[in-house]
């Protein structure tokens, strides 16, 4: 089976950091039961200091070269993924999606129902590469922004309420779309290292909604453990 994991600065991650990325890598490797891998067409961490995709200073040592893989970009949301995800799907042969977007579109780019639009465009140009693909998609994350600007808490309420109707109406039997739940106990003050990036315990939770919620709807992998 095959994965691609796409998402923003919370997925890239930056020079120095894990990612929840090592953190999936870690879990399908212990619980999988089977072949697996990680597939796309970036692997570098952002270098704050070079404004730029260009690092492999991964905090882990052992994160394998080859699962490093992702489709994940530090300013990047569904506007800018939804035009590129069919060629990614084709090209790497993606069995499933764990995709976590969002923030950075409702903070930047655009609203909420123009960000759920970009989402249904995402979902049928990805489904044009592969009729029978799996995803999963994470809801927002209102970041520490929400906390002092009370109509971008507002849009990303209402993004996520877009977003379940989304999931809702696009599930489909050949190619079924999860909602992950938001990890449960999720605290922007002790699990990001600024509001919105997370750190150790940030990236277990992403990691771990994920992981349980393939698990739970699909039998896919086990309940997320979280390793050191």
């Amino acid at each position: 089976m095959r994965f691609t994991l796409v998402g923003d600065s919370m997925t890239i991650g930056r020079a120095g950091d894990f990612t929840w990325r090592y953190r999936m890598w870690q879990h399908l490797d212990a619980t999988s039961g089977a072949p697996f891998s990680i597939v796309g067409p970036r692997t570098e961490l952002y270098d704050t200091e070079a404004g730029a995709p260009v690092s492999d200073a991964y905090g882990a040592p052992d994160f394998p070269a080859g699962a490093r893989a992702h489709l994940a970009g530090w300013g990047e949301g569904w506007l800018h993924m939804a035009p590129v995800i069919a060629d990614v799907v084709t090209a790497y042969r993606t069995d499933v999606l764990l995709v976590s977007l969002g923030l950075i579109d409702l903070g930047f780019y655009t609203d909420s129902g123009q960000t759920a639009d970009n989402v249904r465009a995402f979902i049928s140009a990805a489904r044009t590469a592969n009729p029978r693909l799996r995803m999963v998609l994470l809801p927002v994350i209102p970041n520490i922004r929400a906390e002092s600007d009370a109509p971008f808490a507002a849009e990303c309420e209402r993004f996520n309420e877009l977003l379940a109707k989304a999931v809702a109406d696009l599930d489909a039997p050949a190619s079924p779309v999860l909602l992950a739940s938001r990890p449960a106990g999720y605290d922007i003050h002790e699990d990001t290292y600024d509001g919105t990036h997370p750190g150790p315990s940030g990236e277990h939770a992403l990691a771990g909604a994920f992981a349980d919620a393939m698990h739970q709807a699909w039998g896919l992998g086990g309940p997320y453990v979280r390793r050191p």
